[in-house]
């Protein structure tokens, strides 16, 4: 009898890590009443998108969320 590796799913189109955009993430992850990280100011479908979207969409991203923060003070 012979063993055969598992098959794993294909990855990803892009990485959850880019050069260019490093992620906002603190590390909190907690979300408020709206949905919001209280950590890095990401909506939780833009936590969700960033594992696949490409750099131009993770720079909206973080501005997004850098406009959240800044609201938030």
């Amino acid at each position: 009898m012979t063993d055969t590796a598992p098959v794993r799913p294909p990855k990803p189109l892009y990485s959850n890590i880019s050069p260019a955009v490093p992620s906002p993430c603190s590390g909190v992850c907690r979300l408020d009443e709206q949905k919001v990280c209280l950590g890095c100011f990401r909506h939780v479908e833009d936590i969700r998108e960033w594992r696949s979207a490409d750099d131009e969409r993770r720079r909206v991203i973080v501005t997004q969320a850098a406009h959240r923060r800044t609201a938030s003070l």
